[in-house]
């Protein structure tokens, strides 16, 4: 039933159907509803004008606009349902309202400490400009005092954030966009469960649709049961809710508010290499902080559990007090994004780093589906000199966003980026590094959904212990990789130069 589901939920099927009731349109207005066509193709052509009307006086990117208003135009009677359903920006108003209402209690309860963002002015002022653009359009400040360890794996991650939970006192708060059972979650929950009975606080959120495949129906009851509270994140109503967008995309694990977790690692066993469904091996990252910035991590859970509960609380009770401050150099900034705010912080933050970028620029992504403002910013940064490396799976998860993803490759490496697939099996990571100065870990992907759909968070550092252990990481993943060549994509024509860019037609959909 579930792999039904997961079939009939995905965004390529539903879009399809969508073009067979376009053809079946026809065919019924031919035999069956001739008497009503009229009237019926007014009411569903006015839904696609005001489809391309809403667009049209949306602050969105022009190219955004135009990647919509193409397949609109194209099924012109049906395309405004398909817009609905992928492309439309939609909370539902008591959330959406839940939301603007926590904003000012987030900014209220995080601070920048003046003296921090001087030092790192003093540093490097760009860096220092970076910085002052996410605090003021995520609202989350700068720190120091801040431990970070990098994760090149999903399983050393998960056995550290074990340990981490079996010292928790206080809290616990984890959100995750995949929850499924099995090891991996369960052997968490066993831990979680002990603590519970131990006093321990314990809130947990996963997004509906991101586990709807994985879980048992009313999976939050069952936690709540526990003694877990639970929220399940905008919930999924089958035949009611079409709307599949804005999903919770984030993963945060906050302990005590001393140590906080995020990167792209779900919980569910094949990010632990114990099942292996996309070739022989799984890669991802993850970041584990502790010291002063875990606070933006605890006010950012605090925000997304008091939305979706329709709650408010004192923040100031979960933040922790540190006696003493973890050693550790450099500076360290947590940060969300939201799709409600009109601002792709998320692309925005990956843009700056890449053009300030002197000598290189290293990513991780699973997904190379973006705007032509990303694609012109690689490409500049690489022809000026930079010297620009992507990575990328070797096998796919959707082998649509995959052939999408190849069909960039060729324009890309005429400019002068590398590109590269990770031979061994899937990866997921989302990371960016710079110059060995600074480097990005969190859960944002290059494409369409994290940069302007889904509720997204990541670590932006600078001169940290942690950026030489992303490096030595990188260098050995580009060892493990097919190092992609125009010859390649000649090779591939039909996917890269018939197939892919017949796609990028559909790309905010995929």
């Amino acid at each position: 039933m579930r792999k039904i589901l997961q079939f009939a939920l995905n965004r390529m099927v539903i879009t399809v159907l969508i073009v067979l009731l376009q053809i079946g349109f026809f065919m019924m207005e031919i035999f069956i509803w001739g008497n009503y066509y009229v009237e019926i193709a007014f009411v569903l052509r006015l839904l696609s004008f005001g489809a391309v009307i809403s667009l049209i006086w949306k602050q969105n990117n022009p190219a955004v606009k135009l990647a919509w208003v193409v397949p609109i135009l194209t099924f012109p009677l049906l395309g405004g349902v398909m817009y609905l359903a992928f492309g439309h920006v939609f909370l539902p108003k008591k959330l959406y309202a839940a939301l603007k209402r926590t904003s000012a209690l987030v900014r209220n309860s995080l601070k920048q400490k003046e003296q921090v963002l001087a030092e790192l002015e003093q540093a490097n002022l760009s860096i220092a400009n970076q910085s002052r653009y996410i605090l003021q359009y995520a609202g989350t400040p700068v720190w120091n005092d801040t431990s970070a360890v990098y994760y090149p794996d999903g399983l050393p991650w998960w056995q550290q954030l074990l340990e981490d939970l079996e010292q928790a006192e206080h809290f616990i708060f984890l959100e995750f966009f995949i929850l499924g059972e099995g090891t991996m979650w369960n052997t968490v929950l066993e831990v979680l469960e002990r603590k519970v009975r131990a006093g321990v606080e314990v809130r947990l959120i996963y997004d509906d649709v991101g586990s709807v495949f994985l879980l048992p129906k009313e999976y939050n009851k069952i936690m709540e049961n526990k003694g877990i509270q639970c929220v399940a994140f905008n919930r999924l109503i089958p035949f009611m809710s079409l709307v599949l967008n804005n999903r919770d995309h984030r993963k945060i694990v906050v302990i005590d508010g001393k140590v906080g977790y995020t990167g792209g690692i779900n919980m569910a066993d094949e990010y632990i290499n114990y099942t292996h469904p996309h070739g022989d091996h799984w890669k991802d990252a993850g970041i584990r902080i502790e010291g002063e910035a875990v606070w933006n991590f605890t006010v950012m859970f605090l925000q997304m559990w008091n939305m979706s509960r329709y709650t408010e609380e004192d923040y100031g009770k979960y933040r922790y007090h540190f006696e003493e401050v973890p050693l550790a150099q450099g500076f360290v900034q947590p940060y969300m994004d939201t799709p409600l705010d009109n601002e792709t912080l998320g692309e925005n933050v990956y843009l700056n780093l890449i053009n300030y970028a002197s000598k290189y620029v290293y990513i991780y992504t699973p997904y190379l589906v973006t705007d032509n403002e990303m694609y012109t910013a690689l490409k500049l940064a690489a022809k000026r000199g930079v010297d620009v490396r992507i990575v990328t799976p070797g096998v796919p998860d959707k082998k649509t966003i995959y052939w999408l993803t190849q069909s960039n490759y060729q324009n890309l490496i005429e400019a002068g980026v590398r590109i590269y697939q990770y031979s061994p099996g899937f990866l997921h990571s989302k990371c960016v590094l710079c110059d060995d100065e600074a480097a990005i870990v969190g859960t944002i992907n290059f494409d369409y959904r994290s940069f302007y759909h889904h509720f997204e968070c990541g670590v932006f550092l600078y001169q940290t212990d942690m950026i030489g252990d992303l490096r030595k990481d990188m260098e050995e993943t580009f060892a493990l990789s097919e190092h992609i060549t125009l010859e390649w994509c000649k090779k591939k024509f039909v996917k890269t130069n018939v197939i892919g860019p017949f796609l990028k037609l559909f790309s905010p959909l995929l």
